[in-house]
Parts: C-alpha cells; sequence; structure tokens
C-alpha cells in the first residue's frame, strides 16, 4: 500500500487528485492541507511514503515544506512530488534542491501519475533522462557553490564516472553500455555515490554533481 498526503491550495484540484487516487487500488490519501504550514504538519504526522506538493501556496511554499520534510530525520522515508501547473522552470529546480525526488504536471495524464507514483515509492527519482537534460540546459548553467555542495572525495573513480553520466541524462542502461558494465553494476555504482554523498535519490545525486562541479551545463 503506498500512502500519499494531497497539498495544494486548490480545493478542486486536491479533489481532483484525491479521487483519482481514491479509486486505484494499492494507494491510500492520509490526508489533505490547503498550504504549506498545514501539509507539514500532516506529513509530520501521518509520515506518509509520498507527499503531494503543490509549489506555491499562502503561508509556507512547497519548496519551504519539502526543504524541512527532508531535513528531518523522522521523515527520511518521505518523498516529496512536487505539483506545478508550469512545467520546467527555477521554482521546480529549486525543489529538486530542497530535496524533492520529482515533479509533476497538474494536467498530467491519470496513468503517468499513477505510474510516478509507483516510481517514487521505490526508491527512485520521477526524472526521465530527458527532463534531466532539459534541467541542466535550463538552470544549471551557473557556477557550481562548492560552499553547499558535499565533497566527492569519498567517491571512488568509478563512482565519480557513474554520477556524472547520470547527471547528463544517460539511464543505468546507457551508462553500462559507456563503460561496458552491466546495467546492475552501474545501478550499484549509483546506489553507493548517493549512499556516500548522502543522496536521497537519483535527482539530488544529479543536483549535487553540478553544485560540486563535477559536471557543468557545457558538457551535456
Amino acid at each position: 500500500m503506498i500512502t500519499v498526503a494531497l497539498v495544494d491550495d486548490q480545493a478542486l484540484m486536491r479533489a481532483g487528485f484525491r479521487a483519482l487516487l481514491d479509486a486505484e487500488e494499492g494507494i491510500e490519501v492520509v490526508g489533505e492541507a490547503a498550504d504549506g504550514e498545514q501539509g507539514l504538519a500532516l506529513v509530520r504526522a501521518a509520515v506518509p511514503d509520498i507527499a503531494l506538493i503543490d509549489v506555491q501556496m499562502p503561508v509556507m511554499t512547497g519548496i519551504e515544506a519539502t526543504r524541512l520534510i527532508a531535513a528531518d530525520p523522522v521523515l527520511a522515508s518521505v518523498r516529496v512530488v512536487i505539483l506545478t501547473n508550469y512545467g520546467l522552470d527555477e521554482y521546480v529546480f529549486e525543489a529538486l534542491r530542497a530535496g524533492a525526488s520529482g515533479f509533476l504536471l497538474k494536467d498530467t495524464e491519470p496513468e503517468d501519475l499513477l505510474q510516478g507514483l509507483e516510481v517514487v515509492a521505490r526508491g527512485d527519482a520521477l526524472l526521465s533522462p530527458s527532463v534531466t537534460r532539459t534541467l541542466i540546459g535550463e538552470f544549471v548553467s551557473r557556477p557550481p557553490d562548492r560552499s553547499t555542495a558535499p565533497g566527492l572525495e569519498c567517491l571512488t573513480r568509478r563512482e565519480r564516472e557513474v554520477t556524472a553520466l547520470a547527471a547528463r541524462g544517460l539511464t543505468n542502461e546507457e551508462i553500462a553500455a559507456h563503460m561496458v558494465i552491466s546495467p546492475f553494476t552501474a545501478k550499484t555504482h549509483i546506489s553507493r555515490a548517493m549512499t556516500k554523498l548522502g543522496a536521497r535519490d537519483r535527482a539530488q545525486l544529479v543536483v549535487f554533481a553540478y553544485e560540486s562541479g563535477l559536471v557543468r551545463a557545457r558538457e551535456t
């Protein structure tokens, strides 16, 4: 059973998502909230598997709520998926930096929403390679901020290589082909890199790669 918290200031939007999710076996909506502050309280009380959070809300933004959720060790199992009307914009990248596991457009198709929730519940990031590349091109063409980025000295040469390739938007299969290793080995290297860097998921690993200067946008 995947448990989900809905956080959106638009009542009609919450009702639409809830109707869809309530009709799906294997998914339980544990509560709703109308702003970021209420959403944070709901997540702390219910500790859902996934929190669907609108990026722009009154009282507390979705980005700030995401940052507080990601920083709370008690909520380490909670995965945040940002809801947005705007597609790939600066808000989405800031949400990923804050700890979100991905994002969905509010007008996404029902089957894509349900599949996305399954992806995030497995611990993966809700970012396709094409989305990763778009994020790279649009929002990471800036000087790396090494003051906040984790150090990469703890990574082996192989782990640094797979991290760089993942940051360029390659799938595990593409990384494996590029490095002439098996997809399982590629996945293992990525998992170890995430553990060493304290990355919650692949999305945060991508952010770390750019924040540290391991990869730059012009290299993609």
